[in-house]
């Protein structure tokens, strides 16, 4: 069986939580609060999830996929803290805003904390850039790997030349092109500086077609959500089972994408046609690249 860049089996997390602190108005859950009958569901299925992860006897990675904000419920730190210490546990890595606190990360032990993986997306109308900065400063001070992204909005654009002048040179900027966008909203000079600054930009603008084409997702990687039902990735919403219940042995296999196009990095990462597991190793589910190859 192909297994993912690291070798281990790829579970991609999404639970209850919708709610999130920010107010981006291209987000869907721009301040969307849950109650706290949902937060509590939320805080019991991660709890149940990491007991499950901590059961087996296979290499597992996971990355945390939430609709809401994450790093600020106690309940996601707890968890990413108790999977990064698991011996059978590759890498945790979460999509977040940076906005939660980050001292959880400090008092981690060494070889657990070289185990996260932080996905982090910078808002320019949400926050300071200088605010943002010093928190990515914080993750460099206690050696948590981390990516660094913004959707490509026009009115970003000043931010996203201030950030990449800011950054270290090792850490990748990945750019998520406007999904509202229309012909043209990209002039050519444009991007060709997007493209400098994140050379896998096309892909996000300009999704090479999927159907048909191999992928680990359903062989070497599944979505699941806060009840256990799992599915291949996100946007296949075909059931294969359930994580609490069935064996994934009898789950897993190769299968291509029926999707006539895939343009979330989420999906396209598991791509075997195109090179993000090659290309990012180790650090593929928080989109983050070796070190030697970064670019700035």
């Amino acid at each position: 069986m192909l297994t993912a860049a690291d070798g281990a089996l790829a579970l991609l997390y999404r639970g209850t939580l919708s709610s999130c602190n920010y107010a981006c108005d291209y987000c869907p859950f721009a301040k969307k609060q849950d109650s706290r009958a949902v937060l509590a569901r939320d805080a019991r299925e991660v709890g149940r999830f990491t007991e499950w992860v901590a059961a087996q006897d296979r290499a597992i990675s996971v990355l945390f996929t939430p609709w809401g904000e994450a790093l600020v419920r106690r309940h996601y730190r707890t968890a990413m803290h108790i999977l990064a210490t698991l011996p059978n546990v590759r890498q945790v890595a979460l999509q977040t805003n940076l906005s939660g606190p980050l001292s959880w990360l400090a008092d981690m032990d060494e070889a657990s904390r070289a185990k996260i993986g932080l996905w982090c997306t910078y808002h320019p109308d949400q926050t300071t850039l200088a605010r943002f900065v010093e928190r990515c400063a914080r993750l460099d001070a206690v050696g948590v790997r981390y990516s660094v992204g913004v959707v490509a909005l026009r009115e970003h654009y000043d931010a996203i030349r201030a950030l990449r002048a800011a950054l270290p040179s090792h850490i990748y900027l990945w750019l998520n092109a406007y999904d509202r966008r229309g012909p043209g909203y990209y002039a050519a000079d444009d991007l060709a500086w997007l493209d400098a600054i994140d050379p896998w930009f096309a892909q996000s603008r300009r999704p090479a077609p999927s159907r048909g084409k191999g992928c680990l997702a359903g062989e070497a990687a599944l979505s699941v959500d806060g009840d256990g039902t799992l599915t291949r990735c996100h946007f296949v919403p075909e059931v294969l089972g359930n994580l609490y219940q069935h064996e994934l042995a009898d789950l897993l296999q190769e299968r291509s994408c029926p999707r006539f196009k895939c343009d979330c990095y989420i999906g396209y990462a598991q791509r075997k046609d195109l090179p993000f597991q090659r290309v990012f190793g180790e650090g593929v589910l928080a989109r983050i690249l070796p070190m030697a190859r970064s670019a700035r």
